[in-house]
């Protein structure tokens, strides 16, 4: 299993194994890179909530995970591990919070420093080093806090990959 939070960042291309890590999130189906401020402005407070007060118990840094092509319309679950996911959903205002789990699997991964204007090009250049076939699976864990300032972002960029 690959730690979902080095200390230190990942190599470009580096080649890792995920496990299928719990996850508590919040699901949207067939958006578009249009609709992300809104949806994690939505979704991270709603499942923020759930973690301060005990009722989750988080396990890892905030993360995304993109099923489809980003450049499309896409699914995308926005949310965080967790020791254990939810039984049921979770009806934060008029949001469902609902288990899930990262996808297990061999994956290549680099990490992004900097502003998260930046992310499109970091995905470009990891695409760029794959010998292997992507899933269709696109994960961002978003190592330090989003209030840091831009150039202190980092970005850990996972994507599962076909052997």
């Amino acid at each position: 299993m690959t730690d979902l939070t080095p200390a230190q960042p990942f190599e470009l291309g580096a080649r890792v194994t995920l496990d299928p890590v719990p996850l508590a999130v919040v699901r949207h189906e067939g958006v578009s890179l249009d609709d992300l401020r809104d949806l994690f402005d939505a979704a991270y407070p709603a499942i923020g909530g759930l973690l301060g007060s005990g009722a989750l118990v988080p396990a890892g840094p905030a993360l995304a995970v993109y099923h489809g092509d980003p450049q499309e319309s896409f699914d995308i679950e926005i949310g965080y591990p967790v020791v254990e996911p939810p039984d049921s959903p979770i009806t934060v205002g008029d949001l469902q919070v609902v288990a899930a789990a990262l996808p297990a699997g061999p994956a290549l991964v680099a990490t992004h420093l900097g502003s998260y204007d930046g992310l499109g090009e970091a995905w470009g250049r990891l695409i760029q080093t794959a010998n292997s076939t992507p899933t269709g699976d696109w994960i961002e864990v978003y190592v330090s806090d989003p209030s840091d300032s831009a150039a202190d972002l980092r970005t850990d960029l996972l994507m599962p990959v076909r052997d």
